[in-house]
């Protein structure tokens, strides 16, 4: 049973419909502050209503199925504000946690983790869910032990949240690891360079023209030649795989895990 808090955001919807669809899951709860009362099913333009009404308070959509002996799980899409206070109240009625909220403070997610250890409770939160994205910073790590030069080079419709959470984390990874990278010209100011992230010289680029795809590249160069990895978004459901394998693995959980990475 899959309780879906944010279910109206463009994410919530896709997460609805593909909970609705996925073998072993149904959709048991919707959370959200819009279109209250309203079925989700009928919001999501799915062909038949869920007969699921969209309610504004997690705790009553909590104590409605609370008493099920099936596993239950809640997919947080909602705000670094509230989330530890979410996870909380999941925790409260047995329910295990997927969070998936951008921007999330480290101080949060250390909370979070204290919080879950001494309750014995699962919580699986993913600063990305897309696959492609996971696969790729796993390659840039891999790469990164065998070049001295690399640069990260992103593109976005909007220029909302730059340098994007995905090429920050890709810079992090990719750091300290006892490397220092393009020493050629690491003290240079020209702005034109791009933003350094880190203090190991990784340099990142972020291209906004609308019309253009979520895209990240990382570009890594050696004596001759010039390694690229690169992973293009097109549209919100490159996430839903990624999501579903969330909450297919966090009902095993008894801890929080960070990151998808560690189910692939």
């Amino acid at each position: 049973k899959v309780i879906i808090n944010g279910a109206t955001k463009e994410i919530g919807k896709a997460t609805v419909v593909a909970v609705a669809k996925a073998r072993g899951m149904e959709v048991a709860g919707a959370v959200d502050t819009q279109f209250v009362g309203q079925d989700i099913g009928k919001i999501c333009d799915m062909e038949e209503d869920l007969e699921i009404p969209i309610i504004n308070d997690l705790t009553m959509v909590l104590g409605s199925i609370s008493q099920s002996k099936a596993n239950g799980v809640v997919v947080h899409l909602t705000e670094p504000s509230t989330i530890y206070d979410d996870v909380k109240q999941a925790t409260a009625f047995g329910m295990k946690s997927v969070v998936y909220v951008p921007k999330l403070q480290l101080d949060t997610i250390s909370a979070l983790s204290m919080f879950c250890e001494k309750a014995s409770m699962g919580c699986l939160v993913a600063p990305t869910l897309s696959i492609g994205s996971v696969l790729l910073q796993q390659a840039a790590i891999s790469a990164s032990f065998h070049y001295s030069n690399v640069e990260i080079v992103e593109s976005k419709p909007n220029a909302s949240d730059l340098p994007t959470p995905d090429a920050v984390q890709i810079a992090n990874n990719i750091s300290d690891l006892g490397q220092m990278y393009n020493r050629e010209d690491l003290e240079t100011d020209v702005r034109a360079r791009g933003q350094v992230l880190g203090n190991d010289g990784v340099r990142v680029h972020s291209l906004v023209l609308p019309g253009l795809s979520s895209s990240t590249s990382v570009h890594f160069s050696g004596p001759g030649e010039v390694y690229t990895i690169k992973h293009d978004i097109t549209n919100v459901q490159c996430l839903m795989p990624g999501l579903l394998l969330a909450i297919r693995k966090v009902v095993r959980l008894k801890n929080l895990v960070y990151g998808l990475e560690k189910f692939l």
